[in-house]
């Protein structure tokens, strides 16, 4: 299964749409199940959606999952790593008034090279990704830890021993 979740505040329809054109054209609307938002205008015609799920459904579905289709939310991002979920995402953009800026582009931009991730710029290129992932042609992402990085703990480490010694 194919699980799209836009996130459960803002809806996403230019990532919908262009999961349900693909669908359309694919014919793999049977194998797609999204988490739209309560907030959507477009209404997908190729695979089944509801508006929210609950955390315990939400959770089943992910785990269910072969492939998570996503914004590029670090949530979702999060999520699928740490699950070791292949994720193909598509950012939100500010000039297209999908979220207030380019955060979403930044985050894509930084973990595109990631193994298990594929990122869009723009849905012209999201039926590639999707099909390259629906043809089992992506890599399962490296876990991660729950734990901070060695670097990042070594660097706050730092950064209070030489606040402490300049006081």
């Amino acid at each position: 299964m194919i699980f799209l979740t836009v996130g459960s505040h803002e809806p996403f329809d230019r990532l919908v749409r262009c999961v349900d054109d693909w669908c359309g054209a694919s014919g793999h609307g049977a194998d797609v199940f999204g988490q739209i938002t309560k907030r959507a205008e477009y209404s997908p015609r190729h695979f089944e959606t509801v508006p929210t799920l609950g955390p315990a459904e939400y959770d089943k579905r992910f785990d269910q999952a072969e492939i998570i289709v996503s914004h590029a939310g670090m949530g979702s991002i999060i999520t699928a790593l740490s699950k070791q979920k292949p994720i193909v995402m598509l950012p939100r953009r500010g000039h297209l008034h999908e979220t207030r800026n380019d955060h979403q582009f930044a985050t894509m931009q930084r973990f595109r090279s990631w193994p298990g991730i594929l990122a869009a710029e723009d849905e012209a290129e999201l039926p590639g990704l999707l099909d390259q992932v629906a043809d089992g042609g992506m890599a399962t992402s490296q876990k991660i830890s729950p734990f901070a990085d060695d670097q990042l703990v070594a660097a706050v480490r730092n950064f209070i021993y030489d606040t402490a010694q300049t006081r």
